[in-house]
């Protein structure tokens, strides 16, 4: 079985140029656990193919039970020269909510 981070984290994204960053908060320690096995460069790659073209980096910062996830070459040239609907990164998260993550990865009785 399968869920999305939107049941197991809050997100919150930002811009810098031509440079994305996604914040994912998990709801507990079993979700944090889940989503830093689960949320990685390369699945990242595959889940934003076409949109994020450059390197794609995740920050652990396990004493909050958060990611910071950065994704390079992901708005098109940035706000003054991209043509996409949504030019300054804004969301971002809101794209990432959707990606599926197995619920196995729970441990029984800890999420929440």
């Amino acid at each position: 079985m399968m869920t999305t981070l939107n049941d197991l984290a809050y997100t919150r994204s930002g811009d810098k140029g031509d440079i994305s960053n996604i914040g994912i908060m998990a709801f507990g320690a079993a979700e944090y656990e889940a989503l830093r096995t689960w949320v990685t460069p390369e699945r990242l790659r595959s889940f934003f193919a076409g949109v994020v073209l450059g390197p794609i980096q995740v920050y652990e910062l396990p004493r909050i039970q958060s990611l910071q996830v950065v994704l390079h070459d992901a708005l098109g040239g940035g706000a003054t020269q991209t043509l996409r609907f949504d030019e300054t990164g804004k969301s971002m998260a809101a794209l990432m909510c959707r990606m599926q993550i197995p619920t196995a990865l729970l441990r029984k009785g800890e999420a929440g």
